[in-house]
Order: structure tokens, then sequence, then C-alpha cells
């Protein structure tokens, strides 16, 4: 057994190349310490920065048989590690935007309608309006509202452009938009 934590960093890049699980461990314990408390500092979340430091891990893996490395382990996940906190930042920010929305939409609802609403029918009609998106649509729409995924992701996942995501989604919510009117942005809440 070869000992990996001598190894540089660009030694190690060569060999996950390979698919070395023995390598990412190597990288995986040499710097998850590091990216967990940067991500904790920024996002004021412990459980929030592991999950942004698995998923950067999650996908180095995925990516591993085209990964090239030209800076060093460091500059590389410094720079994952920002992105990925954009994100999230970000991800809460609308968040933020969407229940404002809702809670405004939400009170001007009238009282009947409230009353004729029924949670599981509307629940039935949400999966129904979801099940008549085109396969990739519906897909893409599933990935980041049940999944979680964030559109850098889903594009990885199904190896199509951001921009191509960007639409699917654009079209899933305009659909959904047209069905359930001001209910929207109060659905896409609880998705």
């Amino acid at each position: 057994m070869q000992a990996y934590n001598q190894l540089t960093d660009f030694d190690l890049a060569v060999l996950l190349k390979n698919g070395e699980r023995n390598v990412f461990r190597e990288i995986y314990d040499r710097y998850w310490d590091k990216l967990y408390v940067i991500a904790s500092k920024r996002l004021n979340d412990e459980l929030e920065a592991e999950e942004v430091v698995q998923d950067i891990f999650c996908n180095l893996w995925r990516r591993r048989d085209y990964f090239v490395l030209t800076t060093g382990f460091s500059n590389y996940f410094a720079t994952a590690v920002k992105f990925e906190v954009i994100n999230r930042l970000a991800k809460r920010v609308r968040q933020q935007v969407y229940q404002k929305e809702a809670a405004r939409s939400y009170s001007e609802l009238d009282y009947t309608t409230l009353q004729t609403l029924d949670l599981n029918e509307l629940k039935t009609r949400l999966q129904h309006t979801i099940d008549t998106l085109p396969d990739k649509c519906r897909l893409v729409f599933t990935l980041k509202h049940e999944k979680g995924y964030t559109q850098r992701q889903i594009a990885q996942e199904l190896c199509i452009s951001e921009k191509t995501v960007e639409v699917h989604l654009s079209r899933a919510r305009k659909t959904l938009r047209s069905s359930f009117g001001n209910l929207f942005n109060w659905i896409i809440l609880f998705i």
C-alpha cells in the first residue's frame, strides 16, 4: 500500500483520475476539516456547512474521470466552498422572498377561497400538473424542488447546460403559475 500522505496534490489528482478510492480518502481526510471551518464561518450553520463540504467531495468524486487540478487542492476547494456558500446564501434569500410573497398572496386570498381549499385536493392537482410537464422538464423540476439540487448539480447530473436547466425550470414555473394563480408562491414553498 502506497503512503498517500507523502504525495503532493498533483500526484493525488493523477491517481484520483484512475479512480483510486484510497487516494480520494486521503484528499478527504486532508481537506475536510479545513473546508468545514470555512463553510461554517460563512454560513453560521454547522449542519449546512457539513452538507456543503459533502457536496463538494461528492462532486469531486463524480467528476474524477475528467478532473484536472491546476493550482492545488487548497485553491480548488477554496473556490468550490466560495461558490457553494454563495449558492446556499442565494437560496436562503430566494426562500425568504418566496415566503414573503406567499404570505402576501395568502393574505390576498379571500376567506371563501380558504374555506373551500382542500389540502389533499391541492396535492392531487399539483401532482397532476407536474405530471403533465414534458419528461425532461418534470425531471429537472423534481430534482430542484423535491431533491433540493442546485441548477449546477442538475446540469451535471443530467449532462445538460445550466441554461437548459433554467429553461426547463422556467417552463415548469410558468405552467404551475398558470394553473394555480395566487396560490403558486404558497405551493412552491411546500414542494
